[in-house]
Order: structure tokens, then C-alpha cells, then sequence
């Protein structure tokens, strides 16, 4: 670790860190954090992180009505000031071109989607057929697995044992459980909506009167300085976050398309619905592509003749993404919007853990607000400085500068 050093104060004028990293710095050294105030901390932290995960049906839809209002306040601004149109009537407007879309895309994938489910049965056997070749490997990879979890627990019967009596319901437990499963898709399905509801309310609302509520936040600020922050933080907030939504909404668009276009021309049925699949997929980093790529391949498999052929469009669908998402998508955020890599994967798998799939969609926006909080709050700038993106090349080149000669 000696080659990544730090150069001292007495080095060239071009040695000295930037602004945000010599606060970070001088917030480091005066701080003298105790063990009750850690403590409290970390209780504080981990009560937080309890009350969302049993409050998610209540906050969840708040905080999703958040990250859609930064994305429609550019075009809220245009309707209201530009065209003149009062807010309430830009509110509905928006908010009835949002759920158009969202209608829109569900009734144009319903069709064919719900066609794939009703002949998966029937086409089953088949795809066994074609990964028979699998089964050796699977198999003797369940019997390692059956050894090893014999060798911990130190009863070698007991898998065995406990698969037996599992086999002996397997015959009722489909029969008796078909009631319970109608009504937890009912119950699901009224909480879905019921979600929807709040989400579309209190975007209304947002939209509608979110501008008097930050001023009236703005007002009860004490100082000038708390006000001049408070503002500043607004604002970044709301530019970065709908600049990163529209961003990655206009390249998951050009996604889909290409993904749509590569399944027309390979000759896989429901084009357009895997092309929409590819969309809402990619607003997911790194595990959509992931998920995305798997379906690609089961749908191959059930399209095509042969496992090679079948591979094409996941191959396909891979270097779409990687051209997108390590190419085109960084070089346009690069200036605004860089985080840590390992935070974002992080708080994606966190945050898909607390809220599942909305919580997946939700972890970079969420990410980078916390970010932008934490560089224009003093006692925070540390951790603002170590969630931001990978230094440049050169900082690392005069970090090394000290490494000692041999």
C-alpha cells in the first residue's frame, strides 16, 4: 500500500486536492466520534432501515411519487410556464400521459405474454429434451450438494428422510392449495392497485403544489446560509435526477428497439414483447441485463431448433447492453452523475432485498440524492466523497508519486 501514499502539503500547486476532498478532509480530522455517539448512530441507522421495511406499502409509494415528480417537473415548468397552462390541468395532463404509456405498454404485451405462459406446460418436455445434456452435471452437482449438507448437520439420512416425506403430499399439496393461491393473487393484486393510487395521488400533488412546499421549507430555514444550501440542494437534486431518468429512459428506449429489432430478424415470435421486456429491464442495473439475458435464452430455446441457435439472441442481447451500458450511457453522464460502482451494486442489492423490484429501480436515484445531500452538508462530505465515482487516472499517477525507490 505504500505506492498509494498521498503526496504532503509541500508539493506543487498542482498537487492540492480538489475543493470537496479537502473539506472531506478537514471534517475527517476535527471529528473525534465517541463510542455512545457511534453507538446511537448505528441504533438510529438500523431503526430507520426497520420502519421502511414494515412501512413499505405507505412509503414506498411516496418515495416512487418523489422520483416521478423530478422526472415530469421539467415538463410541468414548460406546460405551467411557458404555455400558460395553470397547474392543476398540467398535473392531470401529465399524469394521464404517464398512465396512457403505462396502458399502453401493458395492453400491447398482455396478449402474447399471457399466449407464453398458457403453452409453457405443453412446451416443457422439450426444453428438457434440448438441455438433457445438463442433467449428468446438475446431478452430480445435487448429490455434492446432498453430501456436504449430510457432513454439517452430521445425519446422512436426514435429506433423504425429509424428501420422502415431502414426496408422500406431493399429490394433495397442489390440489388443496389451489384456493389459497386465488386469493393471495387477489389480495396481491388489491394492493398492487391500491399502491398505484397513493403513487398517482401524491404525484398530483407533488406536481401540483411541490414548489410552495419547498418554499415554505426554505422560509423556516434560521440563517441566510441555511437557506442559500437548502435551495442549492433542491435544485441539484431535481436537475441530476431527471437529467439521469430521462437520460437512461431514451437509452433503455434505443434498447428495446435494438432488441426488438434483432428478435423480427432472427425470426423469434413476439418481438415486441421482448423488445419491451429489454426496456424495463435495463432500468435495473446490472441484475435486468442479467435476468434479461437468461429469458432471451429460454425463449430461444423454445424457439429455435438447436442450443447454438438459441444462444444468438442472449449473445445479441449481451453486447447491446455492454455497448449501452459501458459505452454510451457513461460517456453521457460522466460530467453530472458518477458513483462508486461497488455502493451502486450495493445499495441495488439492498434496496431489492427491503422493497424488491421497486426498490431495485429506486437504488441509483436514491443513491445519488443521499450524495448530493452529503456534499453540501459539512458533516457529511466524507461520506459524499467516498460514494462519488473512481478517481482520475491522473490523481492516481500523483498519488503514487511517493512510492520509495528500491
Amino acid at each position: 500500500m505504500q505506492g498509494l501514499v498521498p503526496d504532503g502539503e509541500g508539493g506543487a500547486a498542482d498537487d492540492y486536492p480538489p475543493p470537496e476532498l479537502q473539506r472531506a478532509r478537514e471534517m475527517l480530522a476535527r471529528s473525534s466520534p465517541s463510542v455512545p455517539g457511534v453507538c446511537l448512530l448505528l441504533l438510529t441507522i438500523l431503526a430507520t432501515f426497520y420502519t421502511l421495511y414494515f412501512a413499505a406499502a405507505i412509503v414506498l409509494p411516496f418515495v416512487l411519487a418523489g422520483v416521478l415528480n423530478l422526472l415530469l417537473m421539467p415538463p410541468m415548468r414548460l406546460l405551467n410556464q411557458k404555455l400558460r397552462i395553470p397547474k392543476p390541468i398540467s398535473a392531470l395532463l401529465l399524469i394521464l400521459l404517464l398512465f396512457g404509456i403505462v396502458g399502453m405498454i401493458g395492453l400491447a404485451i398482455s396478449v402474447p405474454a399471457s399466449g407464453w405462459i398458457s403453452k409453457a406446460p405443453q412446451t416443457l418436455p422439450a426444453l428438457q429434451q434440448k438441455l438433457a445434456f445438463l442433467r449428468g452435471p446438475i446431478d452430480a452437482a445435487q448429490h455434492a450438494m446432498g453430501r456436504l449438507q449430510a457432513m454439517v448437520q452430521g445425519t446422512a439420512g436426514g435429506g433423504a428422510h425429509q424428501a420422502a416425506q415431502h414426496g408422500d403430499g406431493g399429490l394433495v399439496g397442489p390440489m388443496s392449495s389451489l384456493g389459497g393461491i386465488g386469493s393471495s393473487l387477489l389480495i396481491g393484486t388489491r394492493a398492487f392497485l391500491a399502491q398505484i393510487f397513493t403513487t398517482l395521488l401524491m404525484l398530483f400533488f407533488l406536481l401540483y403544489e411541490g414548489d410552495s412546499l419547498l418554499r415554505r421549507f426554505i422560509e423556516i430555514m434560521p440563517t441566510w446560509a441555511d437557506k442559500r444550501r437548502a435551495v442549492q440542494i433542491a435544485s441539484e437534486v431535481e436537475h441530476n435526477v431527471s437529467l439521469y431518468l430521462l437520460t437512461i429512459t431514451i437509452m433503455n428506449l434505443l434498447v428495446g428497439g435494438a432488441n426488438m429489432i434483432q428478435c423480427w430478424a432472427l425470426g423469434m415470435p413476439n418481438a415486441l414483447l421482448w423488445g419491451v421486456v429489454a426496456f424495463l429491464l435495463n432500468y435495473i442495473p446490472i441484475l435486468g441485463p442479467m435476468t434479461g439475458i437468461v429469458i432471451y435464452f429460454v425463449v430461444g430455446l423454445f424457439s429455435f431448433p438447436s442450443v447454438l441457435h438459441a444462444l444468438i439472441p442472449p449473445a445479441i442481447y449481451l453486447g447491446i447492453h455492454f455497448l449501452e451500458g459501458e459505452t454510451i450511457t457513461p460517456m453521457l453522464l460522466a460530467r453530472r452523475f458518477t458513483l462508486n460502482p461497488v455502493l451502486v451494486m450495493a445499495s441495488l442489492m439492498f434496496w431489492d432485498w427491503l422493497w424488491g423490484i421497486p426498490g431495485a429501480f429506486l437504488s441509483v436515484p436514491m443513491l445519488a440524492v443521499f450524495k448530493i445531500v452529503c456534499d453540501h452538508i459539512e458533516a457529511l462530505t466524507p461520506i459524499g466523497h467516498i460514494i462519488g465515482g473512481a478517481p482520475k487516472p491522473r490523481g492516481l499517477e500523483r498519488m503514487r508519486r511517493r512510492e520509495p525507490a528500491t
